[in-house]
């Protein structure tokens, strides 16, 4: 083992990991160009059109062993810690795997169309807002995606909205809250999934205790929905949900049979059966349902579990329609499509802008693009990964201390469990702005703070519930941040100025305010027992022995 890091040396890996985030988001080339005036070769030697994370991360974790290194910490000992960290996150990153099986299943056995299918039956013009929020949620917790279901249903809302009378920043305010709270409360989710991993917590023990500060604030959002629905026109129509339940109809046999798998789920949280045997049940549950209900034969299960699920047909009417428009969908495309589902969200306006097809077709699109090529264990890979390569970053960071010491300088302005609560919120809200990422508003803060919660005998889901609270449902509130640009991309509305979602999405900001108030009031801040702290406390004193046997190999 090494000397001890300084400080400086500590921030400074730091911000060579911000640094790095941010050139290869793309957000560096763009402060540059905005400084640099006219472009040149320095200036795009700033520009980075990676978009993703992942190798930022494993550039820093090297940046960060250099500096360990210089410090007389051996490689040997780093790579302990590396091992250590990656262990911690092994069950999330087998529960991720094992929630892609799930998703590719539910999708092919009717259960996700199934779950659109019955939640459309809830919209109605005079509960528009509050309808499209649990609308929303419904689909969120089915798929377990926040950008998935902003991406689909999300945008046939917008539009019915808008002819509602009802401003898009509204409509896309109460999608992201629906969204964000069924992503949040989904076992399928990979957020959901990391932050207890992160903290030491199980799966669902996390989702349970989340409920104290969610179901709040959800409340919260629905009572202002229902107050500004009262404005909208209840003769109003809603010409395209008939078209989505007809299109759920195309490749399925849909009945209320569709609904005992998430029933099961359910049920499989409320007695605490562990996630990877409880999500199985989940699987099998799907397979029967769809062998039985939608022909899905034995020999076909394996492909849809390991790589998803793919539409397999389509109406009479969208085949005439891609026949007929086949140099529309060619143009739009820029060659890149031969099918109307192979075109994006922006060209399937541009399609229906240049050929004025109906609302049959567009509902169609609507749902084959939310379930086609969806689920499947391969679908997973991009976040096991991305977990992987965080890992190696903070297990540098945590065995050589600059981890710790980071945390130890930011713990002076926490006093109490309040005080722990609130820099934990405001760390997560931080790497949302700086780092671009909610991935990393998870990581990071999970790691530096963990110690610090079990020293104060507070028990891992507290920490978890602090990173979902802030560390998921503020990422949207960033414009540059992946999911602020993501849906501003998908539904077309920016999240601040004027037509801005932001004042809407009530979620977004009411959660880490209850969670701030729980903190400081101490309810539901649930304490661990003497010998669970014991356990806690053996463990990591395992840990760093383990850490140390390695070094002396």
């Amino acid at each position: 083992m090494g000397k001890k890091i300084p400080l400086w040396q500590a921030y400074l890996c730091f911000l060579f990991t911000l640094i790095a985030l941010m050139y290869c988001l793309g957000m560096l080339g763009k402060i540059v160009n905005v400084f640099g005036g006219n472009p040149s070769d320095t200036v795009n030697a700033f520009t980075c059109e990676y978009g993703e994370v992942h190798i930022a991360l494993l550039v820093s974790a090297t940046f960060a062993t250099i500096v360990a290194s210089l410090n007389g910490y051996k490689w040997a000992f780093l790579e302990a810690g590396i091992l250590a960290s990656i262990n911690r996150s092994m069950q999330a990153m087998l529960i991720l795997a094992e929630v892609g099986l799930l998703i590719g299943c539910w999708v092919a056995a009717g259960v996700v169309p199934g779950m659109i299918y019955y939640g459309l039956l809830i919209l109605k013009p005079s509960i528009y807002l509050t309808a499209t929020c649990l609308l929303c949620c419904i689909v969120a917790l089915a798929t377990g995606s926040s950008w998935t279901t902003a991406g689909t249903i999300g945008i046939a809302l917008i539009g019915v909205g808008t002819g509602l009378g009802i401003s898009p920043a509204m409509s896309a305010g109460a999608i992201i809250t629906g969204a964000y709270f069924g992503d949040k409360m989904s076992p399928l989710s990979d957020t959901t999934n990391l932050a207890p991993a992160m903290a030491g917590a199980t799966l669902f023990d996390h989702i349970r205790h989340m409920i104290w500060t969610v179901t709040p604030s959800l409340l919260i959002a629905l009572v202002v929905y229902t107050i500004l629905g009262l404005k909208v026109d209840k003769s109003a129509s809603l010409d395209i949900v008939e078209p989505m339940r007809d299109a759920c109809l195309v490749n399925f046999n849909l009945n209320l049979w569709m609904l005992l798998p998430p029933v099961l789920v359910i049920v499989i949280v409320a007695l605490k059966i562990p996630a990877i045997p409880g999500i199985m049940g989940g699987i099998v549950a799907g397979m029967i349902i769809g062998s039985i209900f939608n022909g899905i034969n034995l020999a076909d299960w394996p492909g849809i579990l390991h790589y998803g699920y793919t539409v397999p047909g389509f109406s009479d009417a969208w085949t005439a329609t891609e026949g007929k428009y086949a140099d529309v969908i060619n143009s739009v495309s820029g060659g890149d499509a031969d099918t109307i589902l192979g075109l994006s969200n922006d060209q399937f306006k541009e399609f229906i802008a240049q050929t004025g097809v109906g609302t049959n077709i567009q509902g169609e699109y609507n749902i084959d693009s939310l379930i086609n090529e969806k689920g499947g264990m391969s679908s997973m890979l991009w976040t096991i990964n991305l977990i992987l390569c965080a890992m190696c970053f903070g297990g540098v960071m945590d065995a050589s201390g600059m981890l710790g010491a980071i945390a130890k300088s930011l713990l002076v302005f926490a006093k109490g469990v309040g005080g722990l609560v609130t820099v934990t919120l405001i760390s997560c809200i931080i790497m949302n702005i700086i780092g671009g990422d909610q991935y990393l508003s998870i990581v990071l803060p999970g790691r530096m703070y963990k110690e610090a919660f079990e020293d104060m005998h507070l028990a891992p889901k507290n920490l978890s519930r602090c990173l979902e609270d802030s560390g998921t449902v503020t990422s949207n509130l960033i414009p540059w941040n992946t999911c602020g640009a993501t849906m501003y991309k998908f539904l077309g509305v920016p999240a601040w100025g004027k037509g801005g979602y932001a004042p809407f999405a009530i979620l977004s900001y009411m959660n880490p305010i209850v969670s701030c108030f729980y903190g400081w009031t101490g309810i539901s801040m649930v304490k661990m027992t003497d010998e669970e702290y014991e356990a806690v406390m053996e463990k990591r004193a395992k840990e760093k022995e383990e850490a140390s046997e390695s070094l002396e190999a």
